[in-house]
């Protein structure tokens, strides 16, 4: 066998492996890189719902956000007054997405001192549903602040099923909250 007569089949073949694993590589880095961008994608939108919890607002009142929070109603007026009392425009906030809005400028202040004090629990959604682990709207009528925190309900006979077990159902809505959303 003439050593030169192999010598270029050997080369061609070397060669055509050669260009058939850089192929093959540089699909796999693509494969690789393109794996590695979607779960960077997928991480970032985990911790950006995470960190800023959608809000249930009335989008027929959308504005510079996604819409008012609670109806209008003044959060902190739960606290400070006892009652649900509506906010109103000239005292309002932009907040996690929604508008908050206050009856006055002292509850604006205390909201933006510490909003997660005074911001209802579950985004402002009814907690009974949450529990259940579904999502709906609100009556502002139907509310209670338990270990100072503001629980707000679909109407007055689904919070008194709410309260039934209100151990069970903050723990059961914390365990669905924010899972719900998705």
């Amino acid at each position: 066998m003439n050593p030169r007569t192999t010598t270029p089949r050997t080369s061609t073949m070397t060669r055509t492996l050669n260009m058939n694993t850089t192929a093959n590589l540089s699909r796999r880095i693509f494969s690789v890189t393109a794996l590695l961008l979607s779960l960077v994608a997928f991480t970032t939108i985990q911790i950006a719902q995470a960190a800023s919890p959608q809000v249930n607002v009335d989008k027929s009142t959308a504005g510079h956000s996604g819409g008012t929070a609670i109806s209008g109603f003044d959060p902190v007026a739960y606290f400070t007054q006892g009652k649900p009392v509506q906010g109103v425009a000239d005292h309002a906030f932009e907040h996690n997405g929604a508008t908050w809005n206050f009856s006055s400028a002292e509850n604006l202040a205390l909201f933006k001192g510490n909003p997660d004090k005074y911001a209802p629990q579950y985004g402002g959604y009814c907690a009974y549903a949450v529990s259940k682990g579904k999502t709906a709207p609100i009556d502002p009528d139907a509310w209670k602040i338990v270990d100072n925190k503001l629980y707000l309900n679909y109407n007055k006979s689904i919070q008194d099923r709410w309260s039934a077990d209100i151990t069970k159902s903050i723990a059961d809505g914390d365990a669905n909250w924010p899972k719900v959303l998705n």
